[in-house]
C-alpha cells in the first residue's frame, strides 16, 4: 500500500530561516496522519531545496522521475 510523505517549506523573513513540516499519510486503513517539524534550516540550504522543487512542473506526483525528483530524493525513489 505504501506511505506518502508531504514536505512543506516555510520561510520566516524576520528570522531568515526555513522550517520544514513533513506529513506522513499512512495507507494502512486507519486513516491517521502523523507529522514532524524540522528546523531551523539556513536560508541558503532552504533556497536550494525550494529551487530544486520548482524545477518540476508536477512536484506532487510521486511517480515522476524527472531530473529534479531524482536529485531531491536520490536513491530513495522506488
Amino acid at each position: 500500500m505504501g506511505d506518502e510523505y508531504i514536505e512543506s517549506y516555510y520561510f520566516c523573513p524576520s528570522c531568515q530561516v526555513y522550517t520544514v513540516e513533513v506529513a506522513r499519510d499512512r495507507f494502512d486503513g486507519d486513516g491517521e496522519m502523523s507529522g514532524n517539524i524540522y528546523g531551523p534550516i539556513s536560508k541558503e540550504k532552504g533556497d536550494e531545496k525550494v529551487a530544486l522543487i520548482r524545477k518540476c512542473d508536477r512536484p506532487y506526483d510521486k511517480k515522476c522521475r524527472c531530473e529534479a525528483h531524482r536529485a531531491y530524493f536520490g536513491a530513495s525513489l522506488d
